[in-house]
């Protein structure tokens, strides 16, 4: 089964987190057998190798990490890839996945260029 993880900074601001949940919300709306969790990178939980853990016990065999940065900063250039290096090793029968940063989809690009286009 694959699973996927939307992977964020993280806030000390609990309402920091609802844009990215809403997004996990209409994955599930959209593929109700796709396994999805939220993970954060700092100051917000589930980190990224317990959302990843969790998605294991559930008998995930291929995770897909979705990094859901718009830009392709430190995080998704330096401290992404250590994580998932780290989650290869933790769990050598899992294939793990990274995305581009959702920043780099022509799709968001078109979809934040309508938002400030609009009246």
């Amino acid at each position: 089964m694959t699973a996927i993880i939307l992977f964020a900074h993280g806030s000390r601001d609990p309402a920091w987190a609802r844009p990215i949940e809403a997004v996990a919300q209409r994955v599930r709306e959209r593929s109700p057998g796709t396994p999805v969790s939220c993970a954060y990178l700092e100051l917000t939980s589930p980190s990224l190798p317990e959302a990843a853990a969790a998605l294991i016990a559930e008998g995930a065999s291929r995770v897909r990490v979705v990094p859901m940065f718009l830009g392709v900063g430190r995080h998704a250039r330096e401290d992404l890839p250590v994580l998932m290096a780290e989650l290869a090793r933790q769990h050598p029968a899992v294939a793990f996945d990274q995305s581009d940063a959702v920043g780099e989809h022509p799709d968001i690009l078109d979809a934040l260029a309508v938002v400030a286009l609009a009246p």
